[in-house]
């Protein structure tokens, strides 16, 4: 999997940042007529906090590619309302390097557990990237019990009982009103098994912080902790949160905030809307400013605290505070 490299410094990622800035400035029309629109261009560029971000909703209205590929899939997002985000792919293998990588990054490989989906509502609906990830995930734990499980929390508790007595490791990544149903029909002690949200309420039940919403899993399924997944249509990369809500990318992934009332003020770390740097989404649009609010922190790390206003709400591990 040579085409995502693991950056080992800041410096060099900064550098191959900057290099593709200047590929996806000269090669994606969407994104030249947007820096063009903000008079930022890469002669100007000598930090990655001067690379323009692309707002997300260009997503929804936009096909953003680099180049002129032949797209071999087209990703839609799951939104609740409004238009949905589209993000066209030319070169699956590039994802799914990302994908693998990451969760082997985190976690190991996938043949260490029965990989586990809870994603109503994800399921429900075509041409999610999520979904896509779970598959291939899923295929590749090479285990009877991995699966989806839609709707189906009797089997699942039946599962995770199993699997838990004879003390085999399960990774269990839901979105969070399933896993809040689930854990409240079936109280469990789950010593075993990491449960994973990847946020979204979608309107099945009360929005909560992140807080209260592990606090209650945590409670009805005796885990020690909670983990996120952040993640989105547009990107090829996530990030996992493994301990008190803070989200760490991998080495070809970065987290910067700008100021919500000035998109071209972008810091290092601090408070504001969060920009991502996605050298995987070197096909279509590698900068991406987010309409989610959080913090970044000076180790890399970041939290999401909501949403800017006026954005519609979205299942992709966005809390309310």
């Amino acid at each position: 999997m040579n085409q995502l490299s693991f950056y080992q410094s800041s410096k060099k990622f900064d550098l191959q940042a900057i290099q593709l800035y200047e590929k996806q400035f000269s090669n994606n029309p969407i994104y030249r007529s947007f820096c063009d629109l903000v008079h930022k261009h890469p002669s100007d560029c000598e930090s990655v906090l001067e690379i323009p971000f692309l707002p997300i909703s260009f997503f929804k209205t936009r096909k953003v590619l680099t180049g002129n590929p032949e797209c071999s899939h087209i990703f839609e997002s799951s939104g609740t309302g409004g238009k949905t985000s589209t993000h066209h792919v030319a070169d699956i293998e590039v994802y799914e390097q990302s994908f693998f990588n990451c969760f082997e990054l985190f976690y190991g490989h996938p043949n260490q557990f029965a990989v586990i989906g809870l994603l109503p509502g994800y399921l429900e609906k075509p041409n999610s990237s999520l979904i896509y990830m779970m598959q291939k995930l899923i295929k590749m734990s090479d285990c009877a019990d991995s699966g989806f499980y839609l709707y189906n929390y009797q089997k699942l508790h039946d599962v995770l009982k199993r699997r838990e007595q004879a003390n085999q490791k399960t990774f269990l990544l839901g979105v969070s009103f399933a896993l809040m149903d689930f854990a409240e029909q079936f109280p469990s002690s789950l010593q075993h098994t990491i449960v994973v949200e990847t946020g979204g309420m979608k309107g099945r039940r009360k929005e909560l912080v992140r807080e209260e919403l592990h606090a209650q899993l945590k409670q009805n399924l005796d885990v020690e902790g909670i983990q996120s997944e952040y993640g989105m249509t547009e990107l090829l990369s996530q990030a996992y949160g493994k301990d008190n809500g803070r989200f760490r990318c991998p080495p070809w992934m970065k987290v910067l905030v700008r100021n919500p009332n000035n998109p071209l003020d972008i810091q290092a770390h601090g408070a504001g809307c969060l920009n991502i740097i996605d050298l995987a989404n070197k096909n279509s649009c590698a900068f991406i400013g987010t309409d989610d609010l959080g913090r970044v922190y000076s180790d890399g790390s970041f939290e999401v605290i909501g949403r800017a206003d006026s954005s519609d709400v979205r299942g992709c591990n966005l809390m309310v505070s």
